[in-house]
This record gives C-alpha cells, structure tokens and sequence, in this order.
C-alpha cells in the first residue's frame, strides 16, 4: 500500500531512521499470537516479542476485555490520596512472582519511570537512615536503562547518551561483561568474575559511603543480551553488602519468564534490594512499570516519617492507572493459567540449540544466549549499525521481525512460541543472511 507523503509527515518516530521508514514504510495494522499482518495482510513472524514485552503472544482477547471492562466502568481514579481496588490486587499478584523480600510494588508507567523511581528510592532510603552522603550510582558500560535523564545517564551505549548533554552528576560505570574469549559460549561464561571487582576499585575511589547503589540488568538486554559470567552477580552482592551499596536490578527485559524463571534473580540466585519492572507486566497491552523493594528499603523510608504525613514524595498522574491494572491483572491469569513461566523453561534449550547453529554463519561474529533469549552479532558493513538496519528491513519482507541494536540481532520469541516456530526464526535469518 502507498501512503501519501504528506500522511507520514507530522509524526516523529522514535529510534527510527525516519527518513528511510518514510521513503519504505513498513506499517503492522493488525496482530494475533506469535504473528504480525502488514497492511498488504502478509505475516510477519515475531521474533522478539514486539519489543521483548508481548510475552503472551499479540492480542490476548482476555486482556482487552478486561481492559474494556474497566474503562466502562472507571477509566480514570487520582492516585495520590486515593486509590482502585485493582492496583493493590495487581501489586499482590506481582509480589507473588517475585524473589522473597521484595514485597512492595510502586506502579510507575515504563521501565523508564521505573528506573528513575528506583533511584530516587535509593537516594530516600540513604536519607531516611541518616547517609544523605550517597549519592552516586554505580553503573555499566553498554547498560541500557530506559530514555529518561536518570537512565541516560546510568546508560552505557554512547548513542543513548552522547547528544543529549552531561546527565544527571554522580555516575560511574563499571566495565562491561563481554569478552573476545566468550564468544559463541551458550549460558554463562566461565571468564570475566574479576570484571565484578570494578565496583570495589570504584567504591575505594570515591569512597564506599559516598555511594547510594550499583544498576545492572541482570542479562544486559538491549545491547545484545550479555549473559553474566559465573559468579558475577554474587560477587556485586558480595561487595554491595559488605559497603553498604543498594543492589538495583533492572529486569525489564529479564522479568516474567523470559530467563524460565518469573525473575533473572531467581535463575542467577541473587536478590537485589530494588527491581525495575515492565513490558511484559501487562503484555504491552497498556503502559505501565513496577519498582519492586525489600522490606528494608521500604521499612526505612516509611519509619522515618511522622504518622499522618506522606513518606515517599514521588508519584505519576497515571501511577497503577486503572486500566493498566486491569490489563496486568488479567497478564497475571494468562501467565498462571498456560504455566507461560514453566512452558519458557521447557523451550529454553530447544530455543538455545537452534539459535546456537547459525555459529556456522561466516556473517555470524558472535552468539550469546540464555532462557529464551539470545544476542546474534553480524559482520559490520560499513558504518557499525548500517548492516543491522538493513538487515531487519529484509527479515521484515521475508516475514520475520527481529529487534536490531546496531549490527547485534536480539532473540526473544513469546513464551507461547512452539517449535516449529524457533524453527522458522533460524530458517529466515538463515536465508536472509545468504542474501549478502
């Protein structure tokens, strides 16, 4: 379908060459399961679950009932001072799946609200307990924590960041995780421990009291799913507890069941003190995030304040907005019901064997995997990037979507996925590769 000129002006796309979409749009009009239709009605196979957040597979009709229900019935509640019935019930849900400790939910609209949040937890927390001093944040190189300044400024990759100004004062990054000598290494990696002691040398810099947190992913997600290496993320535990460093996890990737367990934290044995959370919290089915903490984060905050006054001076006109909660909910039944989070684990080794065997790619420089998601490097071409947009627009016309970071494809079928379709996500990008 040709589409006048004029029609795709007025909107700015967000990270998208915009200038090459508008000369060669590639428009989704309708989707259902683990497909996409283009406006010709051709079928698009998902390969990353929209944007990892579609975990259930596009356009649960359970879902948007539940949604519909609730915008007939009350679309809008002010949640400062006020509340719906359904937030609570979703933060009860939530607090289910997540690691023992981290029982208080506080509903934010993004990951990238959620990690802003998260941040300002830990400075309340630091302040409530009298070590208003920490201040700093610890974060990675090749991080990626959502598009706010907060998260720019935890960011690790240089184009999240490099035009948009200094960032908020008080970040340092550690080095990032991978290693030439783990290429092609299915799981975790045996090198790269020591890379852990980054923080240490950091926190002896600048001082262990002057820092308030460390920020990792779990699995760092955007940038090319980089496993961590055995005994990496105790080792942030280890030094966080013994310095006083709140350990932060942003799993908005790695939640609900993309690692085979609800949470990264369980499949890697770690427990931070706060977790990010969103995408596949209401199956992208409405915007929403979660801040998952201990109770003794949220202890310190709420003991600190008189009774009668508010104790967390933070908050979103739409916070747990009812139709989000419906949505989340009703996420929180599918995810129960068809046991996605077991049916992930299950698929994790086929999904990884498969994925593992386009190695013999001579394109292929690098393959990096966990759970149901893996990184596939290719060759550059020219420019790092131009390769990775080119080659998604291709997998788009052999009917495969596949989220690009510049020339590293991003795996994360829906947890609904069967084989056969893992086996038709390794067959088009086989075939799409031989076109170069």
């Amino acid at each position: 379908m040709k589409y006048d000129p004029e029609f795709l002006e007025n909107h700015w796309m967000p990270f998208t060459s915009n200038r090459d979409f508008k000369t060669d749009p590639r428009f989704i009009v309708r989707s259902e399961g683990v497909y996409m239709y283009n406006d010709a009605d051709e079928r698009i196979l998902d390969g990353s679950s929209g944007l990892f957040c579609c975990a259930a597979g596009h356009s649960r009709p359970e879902i948007a009932q539940a949604v519909h229900d609730q915008l007939k019935t009350s679309a809008y509640v002010p949640p400062f001072q006020l509340a719906q019935p359904l937030s609570f019930e979703l933060a009860r849900r939530v607090a289910k799946l997540t690691p023992d400790g981290l029982d208080h939910i506080f509903f934010a609209n993004s990951g990238s609200e959620a990690i802003d949040t998260a941040m300002k937890v830990a400075y309340a927390y630091h302040y409530a307990r009298g070590e208003g001093q920490r201040q700093r944040f610890v974060s990675r190189e090749r991080a990626y924590h959502g598009v706010n300044m907060a998260g720019v400024s935890l960011s690790g990759m240089i184009k999240n960041r490099q035009a948009f100004g200094p960032g908020i004062p008080g970040v340092v990054h550690m080095r990032h995780t991978w290693l030439p000598e783990n290429r092609f290494v299915k799981g975790q990696p045996n090198e790269g421990l020591d890379l852990a002691d980054d923080l240490l040398r950091i926190a002896m810099n600048y001082g262990p009291d002057t820092i308030a947190a460390c920020v990792v992913e779990p699995v760092a997600g955007s940038t090319g799913c980089l496993v961590p290496p055995k005994g990496y993320l105790e080792r942030l535990r280890e030094i966080c507890d013994d310095h006083g460093i709140l350990l932060i996890f942003d799993e908005v990737i790695c939640g609900f069941g993309r690692m085979g367990t609800p949470f990264a934290s369980q499949a890697f044995g770690v427990t931070p003190d706060i977790m990010t959370m969103a995408k596949a919290l209401t199956n992208a089915a409405q915007p929403m995030g979660a801040v998952a903490v201990t109770d003794k984060v949220y202890d310190a905050i709420m003991d600190s304040s008189a009774e009668g006054t508010i104790e967390f001076f933070h908050g979103y006109t739409y916070s747990g907005h009812p139709a989000a909660c419906a949505a989340g909910i009703a996420t929180m039944d599918i995810f129960e019901k068809e046991n996605l989070i077991e049916r992930a684990a299950e698929l994790s080794g086929y999904f990884l064997e498969q994925v593992f065997a386009l190695s013999d790619i001579p394109l292929v420089t690098d393959i990096r995997g966990y759970g149901l998601f893996a990184g596939v490097d290719l060759e550059p071409m020219g420019n790092p990037g131009v390769r990775g947009i080119d080659f998604q627009k291709r997998l788009f016309k052999n009917g495969l979507h596949i989220k690009m970071t510049g020339d590293a494809a991003l795996l994360a079928p829906p947890l609904v996925s069967e084989h056969h379709h893992i086996d038709r996500i390794c067959e088009v990008i086989r075939q799409t590769l031989a076109e170069y």
